[in-house]
């Protein structure tokens, strides 16, 4: 594989991690939200229904993220596959872990049986 090729790899590797954390994190931001609210709502002097269709619309919105933290993965899983192609059908594809919170010199291989989800 050239350098070009690699360097594009890196990036895009990078781009992938950094788009399924961003997924996380909005997932993560949604349950605290939720839970902030349905906290404020045990207030004795709040009625219990006030806020429901406010609940409802994050839960609508919790749904579309774990969709997209799902087609993120299979964008993940594709991108392995043209990985596999570029690198000219290798048994096993390496994509360094540079510019990653990784030991030096660390690599991930990529293998037939690699399984990403």
């Amino acid at each position: 594989m050239t350098d070009k090729f690699s360097d594009d790899a890196q990036a895009i590797r990078k781009l992938i991690r950094e788009a399924e954390a961003v997924s996380d994190e909005a997932m993560i931001a949604m349950s605290r939200l939720k839970q902030a609210m349905l906290v404020a709502r045990q207030n004795p002097d709040v009625p219990v229904d006030i806020g429901q269709r406010a609940i409802m619309r994050l839960a609508q919105a919790e749904a579309q993220a774990v969709s997209m933290s799902s087609n993120l993965f299979r964008v993940h899983g594709e991108l392995t596959e043209v990985a596999k192609v570029v690198a000219g059908g290798e048994e096993d594809f390496v994509t360094p872990l540079a510019g990653m919170n990784a030991p030096t010199g660390a690599a991930l291989v990529l293998t037939p049986d690699t399984v990403l989800a």
